[in-house]
């Protein structure tokens, strides 16, 4: 057997049953990129939300971001419904608007892992956190001054 022959036969035993059993399989649903309700929202939003994901996956952006913002008008702290409006004006090439509704996304959903580690809220970078103002800790004074301790006088 020459060379020619030994790789004429791994190209046809060797590489084809790979290839062939790549053409075949069941290819992989494609991630889904919004985000569903959560367990315990309004129903009028939870109804809204879900529609609205199916006119994104469908890439009617205009019908999904109205059913966003009905969600939104339903319960206007689903974290979710900011998010997927957020994507929404993404698709539509309105960055500014994306970014709005990203970071309102985070700030409404504080612990929610799949806001805060998504690419499109990492890609906006510098997310301003609401945070309310705390009041500065008071330092009890130091020495005497006050009177009423142990050792009162001599």
């Amino acid at each position: 057997m020459n060379v020619y022959q030994l790789w004429k036969s791994l190209l046809i035993f060797g590489i084809w049953p790979f290839l062939l059993i790549g053409c075949f399989g069941d290819p992989a649903p494609p991630p889904q990129l919004t985000l569903n309700a959560p367990f315990g929202a309004d129903p009028a939003a939870v109804a809204a939300l879900k529609e609205g994901n199916q006119r994104f996956a469908e890439g009617r952006w205009g019908a999904a971001k109205t059913l966003y913002e009905q969600a939104i008008q339903a319960q206007p702290d689903i974290a979710e419904a900011h998010y997927n409006l957020g994507l929404v004006y993404e698709r539509l090439g309105d960055r500014q608007q994306a970014r709005h509704f990203y970071i309102e996304a985070a700030n409404l959903a504080p612990g929610h892992k799949t806001i805060w580690d998504s690419p499109p809220l990492k890609r906006h970078g510098n997310v301003e956190i609401k945070e309310e103002p705390q009041p500065e800790p008071k330092m009890p004074p130091l020495g005497g001054g006050g009177g009423g301790g142990l050792g009162g006088g001599i």
